[in-house]
């Protein structure tokens, strides 16, 4: 059965990872500093009480996975979701710069080319100079309903009691500064998690991008994910997550890492997050839908231009927090994520369909279309398509 979005640990993990075609960043901690002492509960509230919204600054990821190298860039490379999957290989590094919930821009230099990612209000721009190429996507605009998500604080941390967490159904905007990967986003989705089945604790403070930092840990009791620990390390000024570490069973290093390694938190110049097409670029158009308007109809009235719910391939999570599998529908993967040549040589024949094996993410592709993805074994997902 479906879950609560703020138990839906993996969906928002694999979201970043293979939906997003940009890049992160490694954890740059230094030697051990002294900071006041905190319990876990006052640096979840730090983070809750963050007041920073612009930023600008360097970020590093190193992903160390057991897959080889997917090139992003080059003759015969096609965009999508090779240029996705390459964020589960190697290391990257990009500058981002946030204004706030609207405007954000993320630069992923490659050694032969950079990626550009740059939101601006309802306007959202993917340019890859590898091949001249941007994709223009315009949300559309809010309705009333809508408007305090864009307008509102950045939401608190959910409590780990179930019966105070807010309703998944809660509206957010279609293009937000939120979805550019950043140390904070890939946290936020972490820390959703923490319920009864996780360990919360801190560690020895540190030193990131220059900074006096907080480590939280957050270790899984679940013996059926793929997950040995999270560290987080929280800046002792302002409570901002600066890095993110995670950790697989039966690694000594890290699987994944992402964090700043220079971060000035002033306001970026307001020209950073206008975009123009370089001259004889190829511009795709598309427009994101309308999300439906809550109304007080009764259960199943059809509401005027909006399409019936059940036509609309939804993904579903069975599982809870850390062992959570997310299925996707046939028809509703990215497009080209079992044809591209570059992502073959990762995908592995299992009975039934293909599968990307690694030590911290399982994705099962079936032959009738359906996904599912999870930190957890394949055997998991393959249990959860076979009752499907």
């Amino acid at each position: 059965m479906a879950r609560s979005k703020q138990r839906w640990l993996p969906v928002g993990v694999i979201a970043l990872v293979v939906a997003m075609a940009a890049v992160f960043g490694s954890v740059q901690a230094g030697a051990t500093v002294s900071l006041p002492a905190k319990t876990a509960d006052e640096v979840l509230a730090m983070i809750a009480r963050t007041e920073v919204r612009a930023l600008s600054g360097t970020v590093e990821q190193t992903a160390a996975l057991g897959l080889p190298e997917i090139p992003a860039v080059g003759p015969g490379i096609a965009p999508g979701a090779a240029s996705a999957m390459e964020l589960l290989t190697g290391s990257h590094t990009a500058r981002v710069y946030v204004d706030g919930p609207h405007r954000a821009r993320l630069q992923i230099m490659d050694r032969m080319a950079e990626r550009d990612v740059v939101i601006n209000g309802r306007d959202a721009w993917f340019y890859n100079s590898a091949d001249n190429s941007a994709t223009h996507l315009t949300a559309p605009q809010p309705s009333p309903a809508e408007v305090p998500s864009f307008a509102g604080p950045r939401p608190s941390l959910p409590p780990t009691s179930s019966s105070d967490r807010p309703s998944p159904d809660m509206s957010s905007p279609d293009v937000s500064s939120r979805d550019v990967p950043t140390p904070e986003a890939l946290a936020s989705r972490f820390l959703a998690a923490i319920d009864d089945n996780t360990e919360v604790s801190v560690g020895d403070s540190t030193s990131v991008a220059g900074r006096n930092a907080y480590r939280l840990s957050l270790h899984p009791r679940s013996t059926a994910t793929l997950v040995e620990s999270v560290a987080i390390d929280v800046d002792a000024d302002t409570g901002l997550p600066l890095g993110v570490e995670v950790r697989a069973k039966g690694q000594s290093d890290p699987a994944y890492s992402l964090g700043f390694t220079e971060l000035n938190l002033s306001t970026p110049d307001a020209a950073l997050f206008e975009f123009t097409p370089p001259p004889g670029a190829t511009v795709t158009e598309k427009a994101l839908p309308a999300k439906p308007v809550p109304t007080m109809a009764a259960p199943g009235t059809p509401t005027p231009g909006v399409a019936p719910e059940h036509h609309r391939p939804r993904p579903t999570v069975t599982g809870e927090g850390w062992e959570s599998v997310v299925a996707l529908p046939a028809g509703s993967a990215p497009a080209g994520l079992t044809s591209n040549p570059q992502l073959s040589q990762a995908l592995q024949p299992v009975v039934g369909g293909r599968a990307l094996t690694t030590s911290l993410v399982s994705i099962l592709i079936l032959d009738d279309g359906r996904v599912y993805a999870g930190m957890v074994p394949l055997e998991r997902l393959q249990s959860a398509a076979a009752t499907q």
